[in-house]
């Protein structure tokens, strides 16, 4: 054997010893555990009970040992077995001595099933280089021995074959060797499927890849580097967790690689254990650079840098500067270029530049401090930051507070906390940066990965003495990956078991992972550890605590959870995972769930100078801020909303779904790593070590669920050939079929039906079985041994006895005649006769011519014989020379077949060149189409910027719009209180007519003055209706016409003024809208060119699909030529063999009558030498024949392999086109309706100008109505003005007072308005927090219902308790009585048990010695046996193929007929797309006729407008003229809007064509779409009818096992309830031990239960008293919950006291110690309770402080209110309304006073029940400090309460003074505005004056304008005349469209449009 080979082959002469055979027979040897070894080997000696006494092995010793610890020993021929699977007792001893014999003898490498198990030699083994690489290529797993080089090939073949992705499962503990398998996974694949063919140099072995795998190769020295450490198990440990997916092409050829990583160990940058070291990456950085690198990165000693806390650790046999200078190569086989390898080194060296950062506390304040910022210079340096923010956002960083942000100082453990944690995410993120890179170099490559095999290298099940979130998270990973395994596995288990059609019930063995997998990740009821985990980050006030609290309070009664029996300060909760069970402690868990990091500090490297940097912190609004931690209070809270950030513990979550929805989908293989010891010596294995690893691993997991099913299994004959022996009359002479013999056997050996199963081929048997039927085997042989030895014996000895008899008589014989010849010798006669008788031979002559005679007759017959026979060979000769011509003919004829068939392979090339050249065509076509795409999507981007601009603009307009609204609403609301005041005045003049009686007649003159002015008022009402934005003003210059005049013309000239502004605005947006309709049109044509060229490709597409189609039923003739071949071929092999077989006939004829005669002699040469030269010829042609047939089959299926790629790319290419296709017609419909919003919004916009233009004609009219109005009344007025000077004094006074209310009022309800959309806004926000504060009530009045229910039930189980240990005391007997029975019953059933394996052993040993025997004997039984089978089979494939061979004929005439059909039906549907196309631009063309009919339409609206405008601005106040021209402008006016409204129509019915032309469109395409899935559908049908018809056999399979598996079914109820009867057993068992436990610890108990009912009795009267005071605060709601769960967790202690006997003892004594010690210093507890009480009233004196802090800013509130008050009564001393808003205002304040004092008085009595209720709790609570702490939280939450409601009240007495200052300046506004009126009235007096003197021009210009009226009246009608006239055309359109419409009903439903309607 090689070197390599002694680590790779077990010695088998070794294994097969015959002596350990006896010795194993004869001794009955087991496994006995033992401390030192794990389990021993030993002999049973005697059996007492259920005790057996033990002769250990090596020492000799007699052992006493239970019979449940001895596990049994398997036979000698398994040991060093290569698969552990093969082992007939399958136990935790047996893999563990297999595993250990493998270990000592090199071999650490072993199959498990279907794991393969590793134990780390510690030293280099030659089992890596490439001759054994080149040995494992292409082997099967079962032919070579066990390697991770077997595992990889096995993946790889099984990937290329069965077109599976597949991925390999290497987990395992730290220094267990997984990062080495995959390295050596990774480079076996990179040798195997290198694109590039491997070279060899002339001096070296080295391997040469290409650049792919070399980079693949070297991606692990980085990662190395960067994400490795050394530990104290493993000098090169991963401390981070990765899968890599390694991607292939179809041939097999790597294409490129991803990796992905999982939970990086990043505190370790920070800080590492004793004798360990941080990442590589530091040691290679400090030990490697250079000078000038040093200086730039300003490196320093290792003893400098706090970070390295041990300073540098070397590693033996490794140098960090050669490995610095490996990763800096690997850098650039990487292709990383330098820029960013300095900017990864900058990183590191900052990162150690942090942990030299220090800070010290300031003398009088916690605030940190920094002494010396030189590390903090150098740390910005290296980051690209500047010193002084850096350091400005360490020590004071800026917080959010509401909406403002204040700086907050740091202490000095929140900084150094910042630093750290700051640290750890730059490494963190920058190692997932590398790995974004390497994956960016990896995945260049441009060819396509058909599949990918996926390496995942993580930690293995970790169990320490206490264990973190990160061992919660790794534990959670292998459950999930040990549940696969399970599932994995034994599916493949049945599935073998429902192939045989044995009887089996499924089992899923992954439900057994399940419960305890839903405990760590289920979301919700009850949700599990990782939900609350989060669930407890939202929350401000969690802790840790709180977090272990609500998981037992939530999971408490899970059955893989529950509360530890350690003390304090040890683990806070326990799992009990599938290896075992796993201590969980809970510190800092929060923290590391939510990663909280200092934002500021984040957004300064966001922006850093270095462009690395920057780009490592992209992502900073995703980040956790320290603001929102309160580190104060405890390490756990923050405060921050939900949806702010994401997660560890949710990231990770979704990482392991993806992981593992990665690995379902593809075939796992599972390589289980384990470590020998932890001194990393090699050749040394602790084995209490490697079985707990089994156990973590899961193999010892693996072997149980194989004892659940049939690990052994034998085929038939062998079962019979090697068992035979057993049974030697079970069966009958004769042939029997190999089924039926094992059937007979088995009954014959009495074995039970549990134990084996019959299948098709096989025989499977339960472990052990066979080791039993080996051992009577081997007894049955060593009985025939001896018999035969004895009949051996018996045959020799007479053999011998026979020999001495015949030897003594030939003695005597020759005694007798030497006798006889000493008497004769001198006789003279008898010399006479001795001399006589020789010459007496005459007498024989006529004997001997008789003799010569019949010779000669014999002779003569041989040569008429002879004659024959040669008349016969030349006639065979004739034969066979007619028989080669024939031949010969038909070789002419295949030699032309074979060039035709050469011809259609030249024909197929160039076919396929073509091909190859079309589907290069439609890639580049592919791309361009690609590339504009982009481009389009590029321009719809700009598109949607400027349709956002647009949206702005329109926004904008929309403000306006609102604002012009609220102006509308505030005058409606001047009318109506104007209106008011009119019946106010009325009621006025009442009185003022019955007190003064002289002024009668002149105040019925004033009434009928008053009548006129409400009749005008009533009329200027009717007005109001129709415009109500300007009646206010007019009224006012009505009321003030010589003040107000020049006030007047200013606001109208600022109204023109607005107006052309808007008007100019109106203008810029047509212009845009119509930019963007151009730019539309544009994008339309560039989607129809676009859609033209799509529907070029699918022609092309079709083209090529028929090719292919051509090209397929080429092939299929081929196929039938080259079965024409094979069946000439055939016959041509059967002629020769004949041939074969009558030369070898004449041969053994012609060696038979060979003759004397030398012409006989040279024909038969000639004969001879002709015969060999056929049969060369014959032997060469046949040759030539098969290499030309191989030849052929070759480039046929290169050809057909080919083929179907093509086709497979040019599906790919169809549903990419189509993607791509639906993708533009979904852009293309979009921007269709961001059209249509567009054309609405034109429209909106019209509309309000047209508004807005009809409201400026309407005030001019009302404008000269009022001047008309002002001189009537100015004539009224100077009658009357002498008369009633006393009254209007009063009435102007009434008038201006009212004016100024309604204009204040107007003010006062528009700010109303505003502040009730604010308000709205706010009670939005506060319904949400109104609803959380109810459901909080509700919790709250829910747990107090609880709390009392609890408090009932607490009462009724401490009377419980009483009647409970009464009950024990009587189960006790019970127990013992039970006791002596179930132990007479365990006796007898343990006894039973034993024979029972005794007897199995025996079977399996004489198995196992059987099959050895009888192996040789049926090889060649069993060669002979499956040839003539193979012959069948052959004859039934070949019949069967006939068969398919004309069906498939059948399928191929169909599938000809229904490809015609559709090719008639494509060119039916071309039809009529071009029927539609030919539609859609008939109707694009009159489109574009109306659109030109409407701009004829629009320059006559415009014409008409400026005449409009030239008549009013010819106006003048000249009575009845200036009206006939208003009542001239008003019908024009109509005539205006019925225009606009046809044009408005005309617009609508343009929009329906154009909405039908989009349908018609949208049609066209879904038909097209319609079409090519048809096509695509059949095509896949014809695939799915070949595959079908390849399947029916399989099908016929599954039918046969269905229906096996519905007899199977009565069998596998009576399986479940022997499974149950066992597990009943077992269960009864456990509790039996349970119970012996109990009764032993209840003794103990008695004593301590007396003490716990006087406690209980104690707490009953303390609870009682607490409850009189819980229903007063929340805080005893609170406590009495803690205590309501202490209370629950000791009731289920009392009811689980059989099963946790032991924890319920500790606990009692723990709490009567703690009662001793309490009642000792009960004194020292009322001291401190005295002084926390009083810390309690110094804490509410500083809030009553605030409080009174609060009242200060409230009367400093309310003082600013009177004083706006003041100030407001001031401004509105003539507003009667605005007083009273201010009497509402103080009202309100009023009210918010109250609310204030009762506020304060509810917090005093609060703050006093709190404190009366602190007083009642001190003796109750002397033993419950911890619920003071509860108490504390609930007292600081009310206060905090009561804190945001001051703040809110406080805040809307702000709000109020910002109202009352918002007053003030609006009624400065309105004084102003009252000013300009006067001027515009002033102003417009003089235009009065001036219009007089040109009304005598207007009489004039009225004539002509009354002229050019008419003849626009004219215009009008014809215009009218003409839109009736142009009716017809959108008739027909209307039913061009129907029909458009009725033809695509059949794809598609009619839509409902409005029809327009025409004039």
């Amino acid at each position: 054997m090689s070197a390599a080979d002694k680590f790779l082959y077990v010695d088998r002469n070794v294994v097969n010893n015959p002596l350990a055979q006896a010795d194993w027979a004869t001794k009955k040897l087991v496994w006995v555990p033992s401390e030192r070894l794990g389990f021993e080997a030993g002999s049973v000696k005697e059996e007492r009970g259920d005790e057996c006494v033990v002769e250990l092995a090596d020492s000799g010793k007699n052992i006493r040992v239970n019979k449940d610890d001895i596990q049994k020993m398997n036979p000698p021929k398994f040991s060093k077995v290569e698969d552990m699977a093969e082992l007939t007792c399958l136990n935790e001893a047996s893999v563990l001595h297999n595993l250990k014999e493998r270990y000592y003898s090199g071999l650490i490498y072993t199959y498990s099933g279907l794991f393969c198990v590793v134990i780390n030699p510690y030293k280099n083994l030659p089992i890596y280089s490439e001759e054994i690489v080149d040995m494992y290529k292409g082997k099967k797993r079962h032919e070579m021995p066990p390697h991770i080089y077997a595992i990889t090939d096995t993946a790889y073949r099984s990937m290329m074959q069965d077109r599976e992705d597949q991925s390999i499962l290497c987990t395992g503990e730290s220094g267990a060797g997984k990062t080495e398998n995959t390295k050596k996974v990774i480079q076996y694949l990179a040798h195997v499927a290198s694109s590039h063919k491997t070279k060899k140099d002339q001096n070296s072995s080295i391997l040469s890849h290409g650049e792919l795998e070399k980079q693949l190769l070297q991606a692990n020295p980085i990662l190395e580097a960067f994400g490795n450490g050394k530990t104290v198990k493993n000098d090169n440990s991963s401390r981070f967790g990765k899968f890599i997916r390694i991607n292939f092409d179809v041939n097999g050829y790597i294409v490129g690689a991803n990796i992905e990583t999982y939970l990086l160990e990043k505190s370790r940058a920070i800080r590492q254990a004793k004798d360990e070291r941080t990442f590589h990456i530091f040691y290679y950085l400090l030990t490697g650079a250079g000078d000038k690198l040093r200086d730039e990165l300003l490196l320093e000693n290792y003893n400098n840098y706090r970070f390295l806390s041990n300073g540098n650790v070397t590693i033996p046999g490794q140098q960090d500067k050669d490995l610095f200078t490996e990763t800096l190569e690997a850098f650039k086989i990487m292709s990383i270029p330098e820029d960013e390898q300095i900017g990864l080194l900058k990183v590191v060296a900052s990162v150690l530049q942090l942990g030299n950062m220090t800070f010290k506390k300031e003398r009088h304040t916690d605030q940190a401090a920094m002494p010396d910022d030189t590390t903090a210079q150098k740390v910005s340096h290296l980051m690209g930051m500047n010193v002084t923010d850096f350091t400005r956002a360490i020590l004071s960083p800026r917080i959010k507070v509401g909406r403002d942000y204040v700086q907050k100082a740091q202490t000095q453990e929140q900084a150094e906390f910042a630093v750290e944690a700051l640290a750890k995410a730059t490494y963190e993120r920058m190692f997932r940066w590398l790995v974004m890179r390497i994956n960016k170099a990896l995945d260049k490559t441009k060819r396509q990965g058909a599949s990918f095999i996926g390496i995942l290298d993580i930690a293995g099940f970790e169990i320490f003495e206490l264990n973190s979130f990160e061992q919660l998270c790794i534990n959670y990973t292998n459950e999930k990956l040990q549940q696969l395994f399970n599932h994995t596995m034994f599916i493949l288990e049945q599935e073998e078991y429902q192939r045989e059609g044995i009887e089996w019930s499924f089992i899923d063995f992954g439900l057994d992972l399940q419960p305890c997998i839903e405990l760590i990740e289920k979301p919700a009821s009850p949700p599990g550890i990782l939900a609350l985990l989060d669930e407890e980050c939202w929350f401000p006030k969690a802790t840790d605590k709180s977090f272990v609290e609500k998981v037992l309070q939530e999971q408490g009664t899970h059955p893989k959870f529950f509360k530890p029996k350690k003390l304090k300060d040890e683990a806070d909760f326990c799992i009990i995972h599938y290896a075992g069970k796993v201590d969980y402690k809970a510190d800092e868990w929060l923290m590391k769930n939510m990663d909280p990091l200092n934002d500021n500090v984040a957004s300064l490297l966001n922006q850093s100078t270095d462009k690395f940097v920057s780009e490592l912190w992209r992502d900073v609004d995703r980040i956790v801020g320290l603001d929102k931690v309160s580190m104060s209070d405890m390490p756990g809270a923050f405060k921050t909303r939900k949806g702010m950030f994401r997660t560890v513990g949710q990231l990770y979550k979704e990482q392991l779904s993806k992981l593992m929805a990665t690995l379902r989908n593809t075939n796992p293989n599972f390589v289980r790593c384990i470590i020998p010891n932890h001194e990393k010596k090699a050749g040394k294995l602790e084995p209490y070590l490697v079985l707990d690893q089994l156990r973590c691993n899961g193999v010892l997991e693996g072997i149980r669920i194989c004892r659940q099913g049939f690990p052994n299994r034998i085929v038939f004959q062998e079962f019979r050939q090697r068992y035979e022996i057993l049974t030697p009359n079970a069966i009958p002479k004769g042939f029997m079929d190999g089924k039926q013999a094992c059937v007979l056997m088995i009954k014959s050996l009495e074995l039970d039906p549990n134990l084996f199963r019959i299948g098709q081929s096989k025989v499977f048997f339960r472990a052990g079985v066979l080791a039993h039927l080996e051992e009577e085997r081997d007894m049955k042989i060593t009985d025939i041994i001896i018999s035969f030895q004895a009949w051996c014996r018996g045959y020799v000895a007479r053999k011998a006895f026979a020999k001495r008899q015949q030897q003594l008589t030939a003695m005597r014989v020759i005694q007798r005649n030497c006798a006889a010849y000493l008497k004769l010798r001198n006789w003279q006669w008898w010399r006479l006769f001795t001399k006589v008788k020789p010459l007496l031979q005459v007498s024989r002559q006529e004997e001997e011519m008789l003799a010569k005679d019949d010779e000669l007759v014999k002779v003569k017959e041989k040569h008429l014989y002879a004659e024959q026979q040669l008349q016969e060979m030349e006639d065979k000769q004739h034969q066979l020379s007619a028989e080669k011509i024939a031949l010969q003919e038909q070789l002419q004829a295949e030699t032309e077949l074979c060039a035709e068939a050469e011809e259609m392979r030249a024909r197929l090339a160039a076919r396929k060149q073509e091909l190859e050249e079309i589907l290069h065509d439609l890639e580049a076509r592919v791309e361009e189409e690609e590339e504009r795409a982009s481009h389009l999507s590029s321009e719809k981007k700009k598109m949607q910027q400027n349709i956002g601009d647009l949206e702005q603009q329109l926004d904008e307009e929309e403000a306006a719009r609102q604002k012009l609204q609220l102006e509308k609403v505030t005058l409606e609301s001047k009318m109506k209180k104007i209106e008011d005041d009119v019946m106010v005045l009325d009621d006025q003049n009442n009185k003022l007519n019955k007190e003064k009686k002289l002024m009668e007649e002149r105040i019925s003159e004033f009434t009928t003055n008053l009548t006129e002015e409400e009749e005008k008022s009533k009329s200027l009402q009717k007005l109001k209706t129709k415009h109500e934005a300007m009646i206010t003003d007019l009224e006012d210059r009505l009321r003030r016409e010589e003040k107000q005049r020049q006030e007047l013309e200013k606001n109208r000239r600022k109204l023109d003024g607005d107006f052309n502004e808007i008007h100019d605005q109106i203008a810029e947006l047509q212009a845009q809208i119509a930019e963007l309709r151009a730019q539309l049109a544009k994008k339309e044509e560039e989607l129809q060119a676009a859609l033209a060229r799509i529907e070029e490709e699918a022609a092309q597409k079709n083209l090529a699909q028929k090719k292919i189609r051509e090209m397929e039923a080429q092939l299929s003739e081929l196929q039938e030529d080259l079965e024409l071949e094979r069946q000439a071929r055939t016959k041509a092999e059967k002629h020769r063999r004949d041939l074969g077989e009558e030369l070898e006939a004449l041969k053994t004829e012609l060696e038979d009558t060979l003759d004397s005669t030398a012409a006989q002699q040279e024909l038969r040469s000639k004969r001879e030498t002709e015969v060999s030269h056929l049969k060369r010829s014959l032997d060469d042609e046949a040759k030539v024949h098969e290499q030309l047939l191989v030849e052929m089959r070759q480039k046929h299926g290169q050809a057909f392999d080919e083929l179907n790629e093509q086709l497979e790319q040019a599906k790919r290419n169809k549903v990419s086109m189509e993607k791509a296709k639906q993708a533009l017609e979904s852009e293309r419909n979009e921007l269709a309706i961001e059209m249509q919003t567009l054309m609405q919004g034109k429209g909106d916009s019209e509309h309000r100008r047209k508004k807005a233009e009809g409201q400026v004609q309407e005030l001019l009219l009302k404008h000269s109505e009022s001047e008309r109005q002002r001189l009537e009344q100015a004539d009224k007025l100077a009658k009357v003005q002498a008369e009633l000077e006393s009254v209007s004094t009063v009435l102007c006074d009434v008038e201006g007072k009212s004016i100024k209310a309604t204009k204040d009022c107007s003010v006062v309800e528009s700010q109303l308005q505003d502040v009730q959309e604010l308000l709205q806004e706010e009670t939005r926000q506060k319904l949400s927090h109104s609803t959380r504060l109810r459901q909080l009530e509700d919790e709250q009045n829910n747990l107090r219902e609880q709390l009392e229910e609890e408090e009932e039930a607490k009462r009724n189980v401490e009377k419980q308790l009483q009647t409970v240990q009464a009950q024990l005391l009587e189960m006790k007997k019970r127990v013992e009585q039970d006791a002596g029975c179930l132990e007479t019953t365990e006796e007898g059933k343990k006894r039973l048990q034993r024979d029972l394996e005794g007897l199995n052993q025996r079977m399996e040993e004489k198995c196992s010695a059987f099959e050895k025997l009888d192996k040789t004997k049926t090889r060649v039984q069993q060669e002979l046996d499956d040839l003539l089978v193979d012959q069948d089979h052959l004859r039934q494939i070949v019949s069967n193929l006939e068969k398919k061979q004309k069906k498939f004929d059948q399928m191929l005439a169909e599938e000809k007929n229904i490809s015609a059909r559709y090719a008639e039906e494509r060119d039916k549907a071309e039809a009529e797309a071009r029927e539609k196309e030919t539609r859609a631009l008939a109707l694009t063309r009159e489109l574009d006729s109306m659109m030109d009919i409407k701009d004829e339409v629009d320059r006559n609206n415009k014409l008409l407008r400026a005449e409009m405008e030239d008549l009013v601005s010819s106006k003048d106040d000249v009575g009845k003229s200036v009206h006939e021209l208003e009542k001239g402008k008003r019908v024009m006016d109509q005539q205006l809007e019925e225009m606009r409204t046809q044009l408005e129509e005309l617009e609508d019915e343009l929009q329906g064509t154009e909405d039908a032309k989009l349908r018609l469109e949208v049609n066209m395409q879904a038909m097209k779409a319609q079409y090519e899935r048809d096509l695509s559908g059949r095509d896949e049908m014809g695939e799915e009818k070949k595959r079908a018809l390849v399947k029916q056999v399989r099908e016929m399979e599954m039918e046969l096992e269905d229906e096996r598996k519905q007899r199977s079914a009565a069998v596998a109820g009576r399986k479940k309830l022997e499974l149950d009867l066992k597990e009943l057993e077992a269960g009864i068992d456990n509790a039996n031990k349970n119970r012996d436990e109990a009764l032993k610890q209840l003794k103990k108990i008695q004593a301590q239960m007396k003490d716990l009912i006087r406690e209980l009795e104690d707490t009953r009267m303390s609870r009682e008293e607490i409850l009189a005071s819980s229903k007063e605060t929340e805080k005893k709601l609170k406590g009495m919950e803690a205590e309501m769960i202490q209370m629950q967790e000791e009731l289920a202690a009392a009811e689980r006291v059989k099963r946790q006997a032991q924890q319920e003892r500790d606990e009692l004594q723990d709490e009567i110690n703690n009662q001793a010690s309490k009642n000792a210093q009960a004194v020292e507890d009322r001291r401190r309770m005295e002084a926390r009480i009083a810390q309690l009233e110094e804490e509410l004196e500083e809030e009553q402080c605030n409080t009174e802090l609060t009242n200060d800013r409230l009367k400093k509130a309310v003082l600013q209110s009177d004083q706006m008050n003041v100030e407001l009564t001031a401004e509105r001393s003539t507003c009667q309304r605005v007083e009273g808003a201010r009497c509402q205002l103080e009202r309100q304040n009023k009210e918010l006073k109250l609310k204030l004092q009762e506020l304060e008085g509810t917090v005093k009595s609060k703050y006093k029940a709190n404190m009366a209720a602190l007083e009642s709790k001190i003796a109750a609570l002397e033993e419950q400090l911890d619920m003071e702490t509860r108490e504390r939280q609930g007292a600081t939450k009310l206060v905090r309460r009561t804190e945001k409601k001051l703040k809110e009240v406080i805040l809307q007495v702000d709000d109020e003074r910002r109202n009352t200052e918002q007053y003030k300046d609006q009624v400065d506004k309105s004084n102003s505005r009252m000013k300009q009126l006067k001027r515009q009235l002033e102003e417009a007096e003089e235009e009065a004056q001036r219009a007089n003197a040109n009304r005598r021009k207007l009489q004039r210009e009225l004539e002509d304008a009354s002229e050019s009226a008419d003849v626009m009246n004219r215009e009008v009608s014809t215009l009218k005349n003409k839109l009736r006239r142009g009716d017809f055309p959108f008739t027909v359109r209307r039913t061009v469209t129907r029909a458009g419409i009725e033809s695509d009903e059949d794809s598609e439903p009619k839509p409902e449009t409005p029809e327009p309607k025409a004039e």
